[in-house]
């Protein structure tokens, strides 16, 4: 075999070994959310997963799965802590039972604008309350928006608490949300969202309670005719990616993702607060009656005091008045 050949056959004998290389250097991540496709998540979960192909040339792909498809809110926190599945986008109130301090950020009538929202999330606190994941096994990315809640159900309108009494009313399984529903005189049933619309559909609940634009882009209102927009608390949610996933990357893909994530993040925010008005008149549109100045005053009598009072019991008092605190102006 002459110099020449022999330098071929190697080179033949090493192409497969560097196209395996490059092939196991190529990373998928699978992010997954429950809410639906024309849900402002979706839409930036796309945007994210552009910007990280991007961003790290290609070497880095996110499959993104919407509406529920790798399991329900818990089902995909789950997992996300035993990486099975890279990331996880869902709401706050799912992670208070491995982080209960994050309970903090559902109490009643606690923000008063986005910009109070903002200020909190974003500062010092939003820091502090982001560390309480660690030893969950979870790295969060960001705190995007799900927004301001309202009650809607099948059966009558809201205007004042003693509507609720009686009405079975789908919430969080959070701790504040339940406390909440149960000092208005209805009846709080946790469950997750993967599964609401179903029970709205055969009854089995009465109403539930979301921002409006959740409202709409879930169809609820073909199963529930009464909104009241009652804003009666504020929801985040986590985008959090498995640790031991994250740990595994090579430094400069998890500074990509954390990047990208910092960008997107704002991006999210504005885009649903941005849709907020425009999805009140279209459930008007859609056959909704809409009770648009309930006696906010009222249900915050009613709620504010005795849930401070449940947070303050378990973990002090220092975390809700430093978000009254963060508000702009205060």
């Amino acid at each position: 075999m002459t110099t020449l050949t022999r330098r071929a056959a190697l080179g033949l004998l090493a192409a497969p070994a560097i196209i395996g290389t490059a092939k196991a250097q190529a990373v998928r991540l699978r992010f997954a959310h429950p809410h639906p496709e024309a849900d402002s998540w979706h839409r930036a979960a796309l945007m994210f997963a552009e910007k990280v192909r991007e961003r790290t040339g290609g070497a880095v792909t996110v499959q993104v799965f919407p509406n529920g498809a790798l399991g329900s809110d818990p089902t995909i926190i789950s997992a996300a802590r035993g990486g099975t599945l890279d990331i996880a986008l869902t709401g706050n109130p799912f992670f208070t039972g491995l982080a209960p301090k994050l309970n903090v950020l559902d109490l009643p009538f606690q923000f008063r604008d986005r910009r109070h929202v903002t200020a909190v999330l974003d500062g010092a606190i939003g820091r502090q309350l982001r560390g309480e994941l660690d030893g969950a096994n979870l790295v969060v990315l960001g705190f995007w928006d799900i927004g301001f809640r309202n009650v809607t159900n099948s059966r009558r309108a809201i205007s004042a608490p003693a509507d609720l009494r009686g009405l079975k009313i789908r919430t969080t399984p959070n701790p504040a949300h339940i406390k909440a529903f149960q000092l208005l005189g209805a009846n709080p049933t946790p469950m997750p969202f993967t599964e609401l619309f179903t029970a709205l559909e055969t009854r089995a609940v009465d109403g539930q309670e979301n921002p409006t634009t959740l409202i709409l882009n879930a169809r609820f209102y073909e199963v529930q005719r009464h909104l009241s927009l009652t804003r009666h608390a504020y929801t985040a949610g986590i985008l959090a990616m498995s640790k031991q996933r994250m740990e595994a990357l090579p430094a400069a893909q998890r500074e990509a993702i954390m990047a990208v994530a910092t960008e997107v993040t704002p991006q999210q925010r504005q885009m649903n607060e941005d849709a907020e008005g425009s999805s009140v008149a279209e459930l008007k549109r859609r056959g909704m009656q809409v009770v648009e100045q309930p006696d906010r005053e009222a249900f915050a009598r009613i709620v504010v005091e005795e849930t401070r009072r449940d947070f303050a019991t378990r973990f002090g008092a220092e975390l809700p008045e430093a978000i009254a605190a963060a508000a702009p102006g205060a």
